[in-house]
C-alpha cells in the first residue's frame, strides 16, 4: 500500500479493503506508522507510541468488527486504555496507568480499530490550543507556525496530515469543533447523554462528551454508532437513535428551517472572513432548498458562559484536590501550568451555593435554546472567531494572564454555548481564508438531533466537497 493510497482512503473504505483481502491490517498499520514517522517530528501530534502493541494485535490478521484493522489514535485525555497512562498532558498523572479499558476504549477495540498511539492535548484539556508544557505544542499541518486548535489538537493534526482517517476526540467547550475548524476536518459534538462518560459520572458538569474528528461525514456516523452505548448508572440518557447514524448519511434531509447569525456570542465580533463563511454557508443551504433566515441568540447566553467558568474551575479543583488527597500533600504552583493553577485556585474559592447557582444558569440557558429551536431545525454560526492563531498567541509573550480571557473568547466565541445547552453541533470545512487556512462553519440542532446534522452534512459534503483538499505538509 503506497502512502498516497493510504492517505486517500477514509476509515470506511479502508475497512472494506481489509475485509475483502485486498489490504492486510498489518499493511494498513505500517502505512500509518510510516506516515507518522514522516510528519510527527514536524507536528508533534502523537505523544505516546503504542506501535508494538498494535503490531501484536494485527500479527494474525485483522480484528473483527465494522472497522476491523483500521489504524486509530486515542486522545491522551478521558478514556482509559489498559496498561497505558492517561496523562492529560499533566505531570501529576504521568504514572496513572490504567488497569482496565474504559467502556469507550473497549467499544473502539471491539469494532476492530487498531489503536497505535495517543494524541497531544493541552494540560487537563483546558484550552482551545494544544501547547502543553509536558509535551510541547502541536502544530497545524496547514501552517506549522499556527495552532492545530484544542483540546483535541493532536487528534486533528494527525488526521489532517493523513496519519489516520479518523481519531478519537472529546469536547467540553468546543474541543472537537475547534481543532476540526483549524485543521479543515469534519467534527461533530454529540448531544449530552449520547456517548457515555463511564466510568466517571460526567465531565465538567455534563458539558463534555467524547467522539471523533474525521475527514468524511460517513466515518463520523459509523464511529458514533460504535460509541453511543449507554452504561448503567449514566446520569444523562438518550433513547437510541431511530436508525443507525450510518444510515442517515445520504438520506434526504428535506427542507429544513435554518437560522443563522454572524454574531460572536462571547466576544465583540468575528474575523470578516469567518463572518463571510457563515453568509456563504447560508446561501449554500438556501440553494439546496432549505428555508434560511437570520436570528438572534437568547439574552441568557452571556450569563451562562460566565457561569460555565465557575463549573469548570470547580471541576478542576475537585480533580486536583483528589490527587493531593491521594498523595498526602497539596498541589504546588510549580507542578501545573499557570492557566491550570489559576483555574484551580479560583475553583477552590467557590462555595457550593455559587456552584449550584452557576449550574442552574447553564440549565436555564439550555431551556432558552430549546425554545429557540421550536422555530428552526438548524442554527448556523462560525465555529471560530478567526482562522487558526499563531503558536503562543493565546498566552502572550511573556505570559499575559490579564488579557487571556479576552484573547480566549476572541478565538472561540461560539462553541461553548452548545456544551452548555447539551445540543449536538458540528464544524464543517466549507471555507478557506485568503491565506489558505481552513475555516469551519458550525451547525447545531436540537437535543438528540445528530441525525438531522448528519443528513445535512452529507448533503453539504456532496455540494461542496472538501476531501480532496490536503495541507502542504
Amino acid at each position: 500500500m503506497t502512502r498516497e493510497e493510504y492517505i486517500n482512503l477514509d476509515a470506511v473504505a479502508l475497512a472494506a479493503l481489509i475485509a475483502g483481502g485486498e489490504v492486510s491490517a498489518a499493511e494498513a498499520l505500517e502505512a500509518a506508522l510510516a506516515r507518522l514517522a514522516e510528519v510527527n517530528p514536524k507536528l508533534n501530534a502523537v505523544t505516546q507510541d503504542l506501535s508494538e502493541r498494535a503490531r501484536a494485535l494485527v500479527a494474525d490478521g485483522a480484528p473483527a468488527g465494522p472497522l476491523g484493522g483500521v489504524p486509530f489514535l486515542l486522545k491522551d485525555l478521558g478514556p482509559a486504555l489498559a496498561g497505558t497512562p492517561t496523562t492529560s498532558s499533566c505531570w501529576l498523572y504521568k504514572d496513572d496507568i490504567a488497569t482496565a479499558d474504559s467502556p469507550l476504549a473497549a467499544f473502539y477495540q471491539r469494532a476492530g480499530l487498531v489503536i497505535f498511539g495517543k494524541t497531544n492535548t493541552p494540560e487537563l484539556g483546558l484550552e482551545p490550543i494544544t501547547e502543553p508544557a509536558m509535551f510541547g505544542p502541536t502544530r497545524n499541518p496547514w501552517d506549522l507556525a499556527r495552532t492545530s486548535g484544542g483540546s483535541s489538537g493532536g487528534a486533528a493534526a494527525a488526521t489532517a496530515a493523513g496519519v489516520v482517517a479518523a481519531a478519537h476526540a472529546s469536547d467540553g467547550g468546543g474541543s472537537i469543533r475547534i481543532p476540526a475548524s483549524a485543521c479543515g476536518l469534519f467534527g461533530l459534538k454529540p448531544s449530552r447523554g449520547r456517548v457515555s462518560y463511564a466510568p466517571k459520572d460526567e465531565g465538567w458538569g455534563g458539558f463534555s462528551t467524547g467522539h471523533a474528528v474525521t475527514r468524511t461525514v460517513r466515518d463520523s456516523a459509523v464511529l458514533l454508532d460504535i460509541a453511543c452505548q449507554p452504561q448503567p448508572g449514566d446520569p444523562y440518557w438518550l433513547d437510541p437513535p431511530a436508525r443507525p447514524f450510518a444510515e442517515e448519511v445520504g438520506r434526504d434531509p428535506g427542507a429544513l428551517r435554518i437560522g443563522f447569525t454572524t454574531a460572536a456570542m462571547a466576544s465583540d465580533r468575528l474575523d470578516p472572513e469567518c463572518a463571510q463563511a457563515v453568509l456563504d454557508a447560508a446561501r449554500l443551504c438556501e440553494s439546496l432548498g432549505h428555508r434560511v433566515e437570520e436570528i438572534s441568540m437568547p439574552a441568557s447566553l452571556r450569563g451562562a458562559i460566565a457561569a460555565a467558568g465557575v463549573v469548570v474551575s470547580c471541576s478542576v479543583a475537585a480533580d486536583l484536590d483528589a490527587v493531593a488527597e491521594r498523595r498526602g500533600r497539596p498541589i504546588g504552583e510549580d507542578e501545573i501550568e499557570p492557566i491550570t493553577f489559576s483555574s484551580y485556585q479560583r475553583g477552590r474559592g467557590i462555595d457550593a451555593s455559587s456552584y449550584l447557582r452557576a449550574l442552574r444558569l447553564t440549565r436555564a440557558f439550555g431551556r432558552d435554546m430549546a425554545a429557540l429551536f421550536e422555530g428552526c431545525d438548524v442554527l448556523v454560526t462560525s465555529t471560530l472567531g478567526s482562522p487558526a492563531i499563531p503558536i503562543g498567541a493565546l498566552h502572550g509573550e511573556p505570559l499575559d494572564l490579564h488579557g487571556y480571557s479576552r484573547r480566549l473568547f476572541a478565538f472561540m466565541p461560539n462553541t461553548q454555548a452548545f456544551n452548555l445547552s447539551g445540543q449536538p453541533a458540528m464544524s464543517v470545512p466549507l471555507a478557506w481564508s485568503s491565506g489558505g487556512l481552513p475555516i469551519g462553519v458550525q451547525f447545531a440542532a436540537r437535543q438528540a438531533g445528530e441525525g438531522v446534522l448528519l443528513r445535512l452534512a452529507a448533503q453539504l459534503e456532496q455540494a461542496r466537497p472538501w476531501i480532496g483538499r490536503r495541507p502542504p505538509l
